[in-house]
Order: C-alpha cells, then structure tokens, then sequence
C-alpha cells in the first residue's frame, strides 16, 4: 500500500469507511461479520498483540481460513479491476516471467508495486502451480508487520498482475553491495524480524524456502519486509517433509542439495545463511565454482572469522548446523530462536509491533523516491504492454480463481468512484 512506517488508516479514508459500515448495518448487507472478522485480525490489531499468543493462534485461524473464502463479499472474478485503473510510472524489479512496477490508481491515489507476468511464459516454463500458490500464500492471512501484503489480483488474456504493497526502502542485497557488511547490532536486528516473519508462516504450515537478500526488503522506516511467496510449499506442518529441489544455489540447505527429503527447518539454515552473509559479506561456504560451493556445503567445517561476538557465533553455528535434528528452529520453531542469547536485548512483542526503532532508516523522500532502487531496473523504459487495453476478466479460464480484491481496498475504490 502506501509507503508509510506503520501503514496508517488516513482519516479520509476511515471516515469513508466508517460511513460505509453505518450504510451497511442500516442495510443489513450480506458479508458484513465475516469482513469484520477479517478487518479486526489484520496487521494494524495484531501488531499490538502477544508474539506467542499470535502463534499459538495461527492453527485455529489457519483452519477458519480454510472453511470460507477469504472475500466472500466481494465477487472477484466479475470486479473491474484493470490494468488501465493505474498510471505506470517506473521499473523497480524483475523476475523471471515479467516485470515488477511502481503504479499509481488513477482514482484512489495510492501507491503500489504491480508484478506483471506473462502468462506465455508461465505456461510455457509449466509454473503455473507456483503462480497460484503465491497468491494462495499472499491470501492466507498474511496481514503480518514483515510481509508484503496483496491488494488486487487480476489477469488479462496475455498478463497475471499482482498489485503488491510498494516498499521502496531497497532491498538488503543493495545495502550490502554498497556497505559490504553490518555491525552486529543492525544484523540482530533484521533477523529477529525476519526470525518472526518466518515463523509466521510456519505457524500457517507455509515454507519459504527462498530466504536470501533479494527477497527482504526494507520500507521506509526501517523494517524488515519480506516479499516474493513464489517458491512457498503451503501444507507442511512442523515434522512434516518436501522433496521438491528448488531454491538459490548459494542459500540451499545441504539435505536440499542432497536430495534428501527436508523439513520447515529449511528455512532456518536461509536465515543463518543470510545472517552469516550480514555479518562478514559472503555467504558461508561461498566459490565461485559453483562445484566446490556444494561441496563445501556438504563437507568443510564452517569457517567463523573473528570480530562477533560469542552469542553470533553459537547463533550461526545453530542455524548452520547440516544435521536437521540438531539445527536450531527444528524441534520448537521460532520459540527457539527467541530464547538465544544473541536476542537477548530484543523485546519480541515491541518488535512485532513495530515499536523498536530500526538501526537505519533510509532517506526516503515520498513514495516516487526511487533513489534506494538498483537503477539497472529504474532505468528501463516501461513495457506498453502492461497496459494491455482488454477486459480484465478476458481468458481468466487459464488462471481460474486468480483475481481478488482486498475488501478493504474495495470499499474504498467504491466510495471514491
């Protein structure tokens, strides 16, 4: 949504929903108890809310999720949601079948980062399933202070658009291309709140599995969020175990690379790889040869210079353990992480509330600042076709379910048109 620290409700904005919640009771509309009971579990009232009691929460709403749809209010595949409905402005990523853009809807004024795939490309690579499972995953109550969130979803014959929270504080991976590495502290700190991002989704039987500095990004006050669900497995629970090999080469866990089957404890060796990454610049194990890479992986002792301090250390060679029963976050989750000396100065519930002052805020000006984005994507002219010209509802038979509109979202594109 729009670029703000803690994602305020405008008053504009509050004051037309609230007109619109006296409308709807007058009425007594159909959907209004179910949106309410999505509105008052979002972000903006879990932030305040226990860490542990939100997790020990998430199995009972995981499965209320999972008897209703998320939106029964809103009828998405006939929503008239289009590309036309936003003014494309600038390149801000790329990935494999598309393009990810900075957009602005022409009508609410707000903010987003629009991921256009190309649907020829998705079939022809025979992605298709990954696609739906990241909206699935984007869909699964992921209103989580680290995670970036969906707001629209929709499809034309040729394009998939998911209309995404824009954060434009850059990426980690910028930060450490430009820096090299971070002090201890700074490195805490993002991994505690990356430490809760994941174990949110673990809590919601949801791996990750693509945990790397690309994939975290920072907003414009300094926090943690972590964003691209394309490569998330949804029903594995803790214990559970995937086979599937997929991932970045230099943040795969060994039982990954070996073809063993692997667990949710994955995503804690991603995260003691990125942390070490913080802390001394590469990735442990790392060659350019991408052979001897492996093999390090594999076999070579874990190599732990000097200069952090001795909690770092355990840390790491917790996260980096190869065996899986022995690696930290394997039997507890994130419960185990919480309780290791090096988060010893973190207070989790002012974390998860956003109410511990990040170590770096980035200069961010307004949400056209595009000064922390790598201008290898900034440069690019934009595609004219992403404003392909069709119904939106045109050719949905390839992705069927794939459009969706946040109710809150809705309510207000109906209030403002």
């Amino acid at each position: 949504m729009t670029v703000t620290q803690d994602r305020p409700m405008t008053y504009s904005k509050m004051t037309r929903l609230v007109s619109f919640f006296s409308a709807l009771l007058k009425g007594k509309k159909v959907g209004f108890s179910d949106f309410l009971h999505k509105l008052v579990s979002s972000q903006q009232l879990c932030q305040h809310l226990d860490a542990q009691k939100i997790l020990r929460r998430q199995s009972r709403l995981r499965k209320e999720t999972e008897k209703k749809s998320p939106v029964s209010s809103v009828n998405t595949e006939t929503s008239q949601m289009k590309p036309s409905d936003f003014d494309y402005l600038k390149v801000i990523g790329r990935g494999s079948f598309g393009k990810v853009l900075l957009a602005r809807h022409r009508k609410q004024g707000g903010y987003y980062a629009v991921k256009v795939l190309q649907k020829q490309m998705v079939v022809k690579r025979k992605e298709q399933r990954h696609v739906m499972v990241e909206r699935s995953v984007l869909l699964k109550g992921l209103q989580h202070p680290f995670l970036v969130g969906l707001n629209f979803s929709f499809q034309t014959p040729n394009m998939l658009y998911f209309v995404l929270d824009y954060v434009n504080g850059g990426e980690l991976f910028y930060y450490l291309q430009r820096e090299g590495s971070f002090a201890e502290p700074r490195s805490a700190f993002y991994t505690a709140e990356m430490a809760m991002a994941v174990g949110y989704l673990h809590s919601l039987d949801i791996v990750y599995r693509d945990l790397k500095p690309e994939n975290i990004l920072l907003d414009s006050g300094g926090h943690v969020m972590l964003t691209d669900f394309g490569l998330c497995k949804e029903g594995v629970a803790l214990g559970g175990t995937m086979h599937t090999f997929c991932g970045t080469p230099e943040y795969l866990a060994p039982e990954v690379l070996q073809g063993h089957p692997y667990s949710p404890a994955v995503d804690w060796w991603g995260l003691g790889t990125v942390l070490f990454e913080m802390l001394y610049g590469l990735p442990p194990f790392y060659s350019r040869n991408m052979a001897e890479m492996f093999e390090n992986k594999l076999n070579a002792p874990l190599q732990l210079g000097s200069g952090v301090t001795p909690a770092a250390r355990s840390l790491l060679e917790g996260l980096l353990e190869r065996d899986v029963s022995k690696r930290l976050g394997a039997s507890s989750d994130l419960v185990e992480l919480q309780e290791h000396p090096f988060f010893a100065s973190i207070d989790w519930d002012d974390l998860l509330a956003r109410k511990v002052t990040p170590p770096f805020i980035p200069n961010v000006t307004g949400p056209c600042d595009i000064s922390h984005i790598d201008p290898e994507f900034t440069l690019q002219p934009v595609p004219s076709s992403v404003n392909e010209r069709c119904p939106a509802s045109a050719g949905s038979e390839a992705f069927p379910g794939f459009s969706y509109i946040n109710p809150v979202e809705y309510m207000t594109s109906q209030l403002v048109s």
